[in-house]
């Protein structure tokens, strides 16, 4: 039989009514002659209950009981829409990683996907199972300890055991009906796009839409896995969503194809580094150690041999940047004369392949945002992208001017 892997969001299973709903969803595709491959989030809110157990508890936590705390939660709902699929005849049963096994490597809360053996499952399919019930998420580490992916593992499940069972496709149902131009809470102009390039799709996704975890996205470009976003809360339509695929299948030639945005973003300066080899080394080794995530880089011209060097990163991450900082100086490996942290700015972006080809796109933007009154901070391009970052209050503004200026509510 075709494999096909269909993934319900925590929104999607909320309830014993939506498990119920979305398990119908399931008997169509069995219905359609596939084995299924089930991936479940757990119910929407509580994996942020039982992560605000473990700080309560211990503020210092293991980050191994942390993992095996906050994995619960797709366990449940796995095993209860293995029993709702049982209730409507359809052989089911519920899988957890270590069951699978989806093995990770050790780095708990934080794990990556090292290989999922086939085998366990087909064994089952070729006994008469119909649906594979997978806790998304999780996963077991070389030492045998339950491991999770991150925030969004569910997704990067979903692709993973798509590529690992040469699926016909994967499903990703959310509580949105599709990838947008932009965010249509911000923006409701924004258009639906019925397909949408890998490369577009993770750029979107780092930029902070939150419909794909970037991880997921990353792994079904490289193996060429037919991805599709859409709504768990809309009639059965065999053309709905939004499909992620190869560049060479998108018809559509708009140079913008859309507008992200990223609300909790820190703007962070060293004043008055010193400006020598290896410096850059000295600044982000660090911080990495000390899990910032850093975007944005700039460095200003040296003068005198000191220079100032920005850095942006998610404003929770602040703390932690600062400390880092702080210690690299005590140890005598960096030395600056302050470190400024500016915890009120926005990054907004434009992504687009069309952006490869057409000229005058940055130009457009820059002149777009100076027109509404909107300061540049930092600037950062690649290829089919291009990031700024602006004081908060005037996000939402940015992301409609640039909306209209590159008319992304009409189709290509």
């Amino acid at each position: 039989m075709p494999v096909l892997v269909m993934k319900f969001g925590g929104t999607s299973v909320a309830t014993l009514d939506r498990i119920a709903r979305a398990s119908k969803r399931v008997a169509r595709e069995v219905a359609n002659g596939y084995d299924v491959i089930v991936i479940v989030s757990a119910m929407s809110g509580k994996t942020n209950e039982l992560v605000g157990w473990v700080e309560e508890t211990s503020p210092l936590y293991d980050a191994r009981e942390y993992d095996a705390v906050v994995s619960s939660g797709e366990n449940v709902t796995a095993g209860l829409m293995a029993l709702r699929l049982q209730e409507m005849d359809i052989p089911a049963r519920s899988w957890q990683g270590w069951q699978v096994p989806v093995k990770t490597t050790a780095a708990h809360a934080a794990a990556r996907i090292e290989e999922i053996p086939a085998a366990n499952i087909v064994q089952k399919f070729a006994e008469g199972m119909k649906v594979a019930v997978v806790a998304g998420f999780q996963g077991v580490s070389p030492e045998g300890r339950i491991t999770t992916l991150g925030r969004g593992g569910s997704d990067t499940t979903a692709v993973a055991f798509a590529a690992a069972f040469g699926a016909e496709r994967c499903d990703i149902y959310t509580d949105v009906n599709g990838v947008y131009t932009t965010d249509p809470r911000i923006e409701d102009k924004a258009r639906k796009l019925d397909k949408i390039a890998f490369e577009e799709m993770l750029e979107l996704a780092s930029l902070g839409a939150k419909v794909l975890q970037t991880r997921s996205v990353e792994l079904a470009m490289r193996y060429k896995v037919k991805l599709r976003v859409l709504s768990s809360f809309e009639e059965y339509d065999p053309n709905a969503g939004t499909l992620v695929c190869d560049e060479e299948e998108i018809v559509e030639s708009k140079a913008v194809s859309g507008v992200a945005y990223s609300r909790d973003e820190a703007k962070m300066t060293l004043i008055s580094v010193a400006d020598r080899p290896g410096i850059a080394a000295a600044v982000f080794t660090p911080l990495s150690e000390a899990g910032v995530n850093v975007d944005m880089i700039v460095q200003n011209i040296s003068e005198e041999g000191r220079t100032d060097m920005t850095f942006s990163c998610p404003v929770g991450q602040v703390p932690r940047a600062e400390k880092a900082m702080q210690e690299a100086r005590a140890k005598g490996e960096i030395n600056y004369h302050d470190l400024v942290a500016d915890t009120d700015v926005a990054k907004v972006s434009i992504v687009g392949i069309g952006m490869r080809s057409q000229a005058g796109i940055a130009a457009k933007m820059f002149h777009v945002l100076a027109r509404e009154g909107i300061n540049i901070k930092v600037i950062t391009t690649s290829e089919i992208k291009l990031s700024v970052l602006i004081d908060r209050k005037y996000m939402e503004l940015a992301v409609q001017a640039l909306h209209d200026a590159f008319e992304l509510e009409k189709a290509g």
